[in-house]
């Protein structure tokens, strides 16, 4: 039996406009909703500024919809919008909240196993348990921190990156690690402050990292920046790394590589790497629109 659960994240009201000339009605999405920001902060280029368009900043209100049982294949995690239709969380909830902070949607809670995910190339991008020949997937043991990921961001698998050995992405949602106190659950919506990126390169492909703390933790007030980070969470970052090098050796492939010189960069870099993941996003949305199919990829 499905399960509705509600996450009320803000009350702030929002021009909200369904569009037909960016997130259209068309192919399996019955409908889908454009959330703008009339004034982009000056850091984003014009492709990225026209992803954002709200008279105020918009935090998305939205229900959980659970259908099927968890782990099992058939589970999804849908998303409604407050009338009941289903919307993306990659697509349709904005990747900005102002204030230098941004939208996370959780994927993975902490001290969890079970290897969950955005179906990317479903109907209204659920989140599903990742499968691997037609049986479920779990990580070797658990991951130490919340894990999700960016909406409105995609590493895009035609771009090769000169910063970090000229990896191509690896065409996903940008991750993001997040380091507080709380165990967080499947499609809770955060606000978070990215704090630093690892650029993880998995079988060639750039899975960038970003590492950032929800505004709500204790300790958020605290930290705003790499050094923060150290300071206030020592060891977290190598702790990071060395989990996502390692988690696939007891599989029996190889570790995963980072480049950058295997260390993380600060928050400037993270912010670099969440702008232009997000300038590719929206070219993606651009592109699929003709075909009607924002889940092909």
């Amino acid at each position: 039996m499905a399960t509705v659960r509600v996450l009320t994240v803000a009350n702030t009201s929002c021009l909200l406009s369904k569009t037909t000339s960016f997130l259209a009605k068309q192919g399996p999405y019955s409908t889908s909703l454009c959330f703008t920001r009339r004034r982009a902060p000056s850091s984003l280029s014009s492709s990225c500024r026209r992803s954002f368009a709200c008279t105020a900043i918009y935090n998305p209100e939205v229900q959980i919809k659970e259908e099927g049982q968890p782990e099992t294949l058939d589970y999804r995690v849908f998303f409604l919008d407050r009338v009941g239709q289903k919307v993306s969380p990659w697509h349709d909830i904005p990747l900005q909240v102002g204030n230098g902070l941004f939208n996370c949607v959780v994927e993975i809670p902490k001290e969890s196993s079970a290897k969950m995910e955005v179906a990317t190339d479903e109907p209204h991008t659920p989140i599903k348990q990742d499968t691997k020949k037609g049986k479920l997937r779990y990580y070797p043991y658990n991951i130490n921190w919340n894990y999700g990921l960016l909406p409105q961001t995609w590493e895009d698998p035609s771009l090769a990156n000169s910063e970090v050995e000229g990896a191509f992405g690896d065409n996903d949602p940008v991750d993001v690690v997040e380091i507080g106190e709380s165990r967080r659950k499947i499609g809770e919506v955060l606000k978070v402050k990215p704090l630093a990126a690892l650029a993880m390169i998995d079988e060639g492909e750039l899975d960038w990292k970003i590492v950032a703390i929800a505004l709500d933790d204790p300790k958020a007030s605290l930290v705003n920046d790499i050094d923060d980070v150290e300071k206030h969470f020592p060891g977290t970052l190598t702790a990071i790394r060395d989990w996502f090098r390692d988690y696939k050796i007891p599989d029996g492939k190889p570790a995963n590589k980072f480049g950058l010189g295997n260390k993380a960069a600060n928050k400037d870099f993270a912010l670099k790497v969440i702008t232009e993941t997000n300038e590719s996003w929206a070219k993606l949305v651009k592109r699929s629109i003709p075909a009607g199919d924002l889940s092909l990829v």
